[in-house]
Parts: C-alpha cells; sequence; structure tokens
C-alpha cells in the first residue's frame, strides 16, 4: 500500500522529534541560565551599590548630607603659591567657593604650610576669602603648619584669626625679584654674546647683559610698591592686633610663638583643636581640589615654547 510507513520510516520519524526536543530542552537551558546569569550579576551590582553607599562619608562636599549636617570646612594650601598646583588661584578658589556655599559649614579653615611664591596667585586669593567672607557672612580661620611665609601670609592675613604652632614659621613680609649676573663670562670663555632688541629696556634682567642704574632704580621703584601693597594689606587684616616695629616688614620671620606675641597671629592653634573649640563643629570636611598632573602636562604641553620667559616672569615673589 502506498500509505503503509515502514519500520524504518517511524524510527526515523522518533529520532527526529527526540533529537529536536533535546535541542529544544538545551536552548530553554541557555535561556534560563542566561537570565539568572542576568540575576545575579544585577543583584552583586545592587550589593556592591548598596555597600557603597554605606562606607561614603555621610558629608562628602556637595553631598546633601554634607550640606545638612554642621561641619567645618577645610581647604589646604600647601607648598609654592604660583599659577600651576594646588598652590594656584585656579585651584583654590572654586575649593573656597564651594567651602563657603556649603549651607552645613559653619565656618571654612585655611590649612596653611607653604614658603609664598607669587604674589598675583597670592592676591587673587586673598581677595576671593574677603569677598565670600562678606557674602556668607561665615568666619574664616588659617591654621599653619611648619610655614606660613611671604604669599602665604598675604593669605592668611584675609581671615578672621591666624592659629599658629608654637614652632611655625611666619612672616617674610618683603618681595625680590632673584636671578644671575654672567656679564664678562662669555668674553672669557671666547663666546660672542648676540642679543638684539627693539627698546632700549627690552633686556632688562638678561643675565649676559650689564644692568644699568636706572634699569636698577626702575626695579627697586616696582619692589617698594609691591612691597607697600603687602604692608597695607597685612595692616588691614591685622589691624589693632600688630604690634609694630621696625623690623617688621624687614623680611624677617619668626616663630609661632613669637608671631602671637607680635600680632602676625592670634593664638596656638591646631586644625582638630580649631574645628572643636572654636568652630564648635568638630566633623572636618576636606574641600581642597586635587591636582591631576598629567591633565594638567597635556593642557600646558602645547605653550612649552614661552616657558623660558614665564619662568623670567614668575621670578618676581614674595620672600
Amino acid at each position: 500500500m502506498e500509505n503503509e510507513v515502514t519500520p524504518t520510516a517511524k524510527a526515523t520519524s522518533w529520532e527526529r522529534e527526540t533529537i529536536e526536543k533535546l535541542l529544544l530542552a538545551d536552548v530553554r537551558e541557555r535561556r534560563a541560565a542566561r537570565r539568572w546569569r542576568m540575576f545575579r550579576n544585577v543583584v552583586w551590582m545592587l550589593l556592591v551599590g548598596a555597600l557603597v553607599w554605606a562606607l561614603l562619608p555621610d558629608d562628602m562636599p556637595g553631598g546633601s548630607a554634607g550640606s545638612m549636617r554642621p561641619h567645618t570646612a577645610m581647604v589646604s594650601i600647601k607648598g609654592e603659591i604660583a599659577d600651576e598646583g594646588e598652590g594656584s588661584a585656579e585651584y583654590v578658589l572654586p575649593a573656597l567657593r564651594s567651602a563657603m556655599e556649603d549651607r552645613g559649614a559653619k565656618a571654612l579653615v585655611l590649612l596653611i604650610n607653604s614658603p609664598g611664591g607669587s604674589p598675583v596667585q597670592a592676591g587673587l586669593i586673598h581677595d576671593e576669602i574677603l569677598r565670600l567672607r562678606k557674602l556668607h557672612g561665615k568666619p574664616v580661620y588659617a591654621v599653619v603648619e611648619e610655614s606660613c611665609a611671604s604669599a602665604a601670609y598675604y593669605i592668611a592675613v584675609a581671615s578672621d584669626k591666624i592659629f599658629v604652632d608654637k614652632a611655625s614659621l611666619v612672616g617674610s613680609i618683603g618681595v625680590l625679584i632673584n636671578g644671575f649676573g654672567f656679564v664678562g663670562t662669555l668674553d672669557k670663555l671666547g663666546i660672542e654674546r648676540r642679543l638684539l632688541t627693539a627698546g632700549e629696556n627690552k633686556g632688562f634682567l638678561d643675565p649676559f647683559s650689564p644692568q644699568s642704574d636706572r634699569q636698577r632704580e626702575h626695579a627697586q621703584r616696582m619692589l617698594d610698591q609691591i612691597h607697600q601693597q603687602f604692608i597695607t594689606v597685612v595692616r588691614q587684616g591685622r589691624g589693632d592686633r600688630l604690634k609694630e616695629s621696625p623690623e617688621m616688614f624687614s623680611g624677617l620671620f619668626w616663630t609661632g610663638e613669637q608671631a602671637v606675641q607680635l600680632g602676625l597671629a592670634d593664638q596656638l592653634g591646631s586644625l582638630d583643636g580649631v574645628a572643636r573649640d572654636v568652630v564648635k563643629a568638630a566633623k572636618l570636611v576636606d574641600y581642597t581640589n586635587k591636582t591631576d598632573l598629567l591633565e594638567r602636562f597635556a593642557t600646558r604641553v602645547g605653550a612649552s615654547a614661552g616657558a623660558g620667559m614665564a619662568r623670567a616672569l614668575r621670578s618676581l615673589s614674595w620672600q
């Protein structure tokens, strides 16, 4: 008969159905395994996220908890005050603003450890501190670690009070331009110096050119003017607390203990002590910006051609 199914055909059909069922079961199993892996990964991500959230401090700058809970804001000013690095206005000013704008910050403490540097950068930071104090009505305190000299002290006098360690170095209220003179050295070596300028003073401060009396007097007038600006800022910042003497603005520096006696500082104290006993908010929150050295290198490498002249101009510093 034409429609009769042979035993061989039945066996083939059964094998096919069995294989299809096995394949479908394998597919379902793989799908279930994939769904389980996805579910497990999501659960792990949630657990890790919850753990991170639990471990994060509840007083982080800019966070809602940090904005609500009382704390003492802190900004570090360490190293040279210059237009690059963590002592620059570029890095310090945003940190100052964030600290003073935080509703939970009861006061700002400047943690200072610097030998000084650029009068321009110090002036920018100083003026911004005064503006923020007036705008937000919050006290600003300076706490000195090892040193607060020159441009760093210029910044410190913008605060309401200055706290020092008895062995801190404080002061150095003066200005300098430093460099070297090699006039005559090239002649001894048999080297001809070729310097072409448009303007008789364009070679001013060139180490291989002689310095005229007129140029020396001009440089001294600039130094005296910037020095007077420094003195004025110190007098305005310290007011009646300052016990002036002929040596106070001579560029000398003193220990923290002497600085308190002279009125250059208010009293001995530490960061934790000021937060706990003066601000009455023992919890400290650090708003200091951190320098990304690789990023700064990448953004500045294109300007390297003028680095020599920039360094010469930046040699004007308070010491």
